[in-house]
């Protein structure tokens, strides 16, 4: 496999890099590097593997970059690159995300209906569905998505639809369902929780804790990403959950047991465009890509525990 990798120094991107390394492929990795989150905590995400023997590294924006010169000799795309977050989306941030998830993939698509390439694959994500659907929801539900990041991870799904239909772009739709696990985003929750409860400061949790997620452990995420570029049938969407749905309250337990300390949570309203609950149904994962979560709640929250808590102790980056 000669595969390109957008938005590679993110959470899912370099665990996706790695392990494609890992298997033997040769890896070009785009990314460049928003400011959503501090720099130096990408880069940390590609230290493991930037000078990698079949690695090479791209510093671009999509809309900027020489995508015909980048497409050269590769067989399959992961897109991974995107503008991240529900509730940064509104208002004049809207700009960005339609820049970053409508706009850049659409100029990567047209780029790839050129190409020979034996799959694309697109991350998007299940804030495409909304709350008005059936659980577990299934790829067929309507999707009516509560925010405008979700309107844009659909919108770019969309697109790789009409490029597969138009084109004949072998592209597949992956939905992941709240990822987590070492080099989490600092902005999403478990990674807010882990740092709180490490430096005894209160833990803000939107909602009475009860809604409901499928969390994914990002190897599960990988695993599903890398099956979907071998196994997936060009113009599907696919759900990728992880078999763990809970309560934020039960998450906050297991936080507490792991850190040790008795936590001092805090709640607030809820946050506009978050969904109450998320289930997948991923029976058409299960038997098209042989999709099988592996990792636990509980193991999963160990293990970005563990690496969180040895980052924050061996770098600059503070509590």
């Amino acid at each position: 496999m000669k595969a390109l990798v957008t938005g590679v120094a993110g959470f899912v991107g370099s665990h996706l890099a790695e392990r494609l390394l890992a298997q033997g492929a040769d890896v070009v990795g785009l990314d460049c590097f928003t400011d959503y989150y501090p720099r130096p905590l990408k880069e940390a995400n590609l230290s493991g593997f930037a000078s990698h023997v079949r690695f090479r590294f791209v510093e671009s924006r999509i809309q900027d970059v020489d995508l015909g010169a980048l497409l050269a000799g590769r067989t399959h795309v992961f897109h991974l690159a995107a503008q991240a977050g529900v509730r940064k989306s509104w208002g004049l941030d809207f700009r960005v995300y339609t820049e970053n998830n409508i706009d850049a993939t659409q100029a990567l698509l047209e780029a790839c209906a050129g190409v020979s390439l034996e799959k694309f694959v697109y991350a998007s994500s299940s804030s495409v569905y909304g709350d008005e659907v059936t659980m577990p929801v299934r790829e067929d539900a309507v999707p009516r998505p509560v925010s405008p990041y979700g309107v844009t991870k659909l919108a770019a799904e969309h697109l790789c639809h009409l490029y597969g239909t138009s084109a004949g772009l072998p592209a597949v739709s992956l939905r992941y369902f709240t990822v987590y696990g070492p080099r989490q985003r600092p902005d999403m929750a478990f990674n807010k929780f882990f740092r709180a409860a490490l430096a005894r400061q209160p833990i803000t949790l939107y909602g009475d804790g009860e809604q409901t997620r499928d969390f994914t452990y990002v190897a599960d995420a990988v695993a599903a990403t890398i099956a979907a570029g071998t196994r997936g049938v060009p113009g599907r969407v696919y759900n990728i959950g992880g078999g763990s749905r809970v309560s934020v309250n039960e998450v906050l337990a297991i936080v507490g047991r792991l850190a040790g300390v008795p936590l001092d949570v805090r709640p607030e309203g809820n946050q506009k465009g978050d969904v109450r609950d998320t289930w997948a149904d991923t029976s058409l994962a299960r038997r098209d890509l042989a999709y099988v979560p592996s990792v636990t709640l509980e193991q999963g929250l160990e293990a970005e525990y563990r690496w969180l808590s040895a980052t924050l102790a061996a770098s600059s980056f503070g509590l």
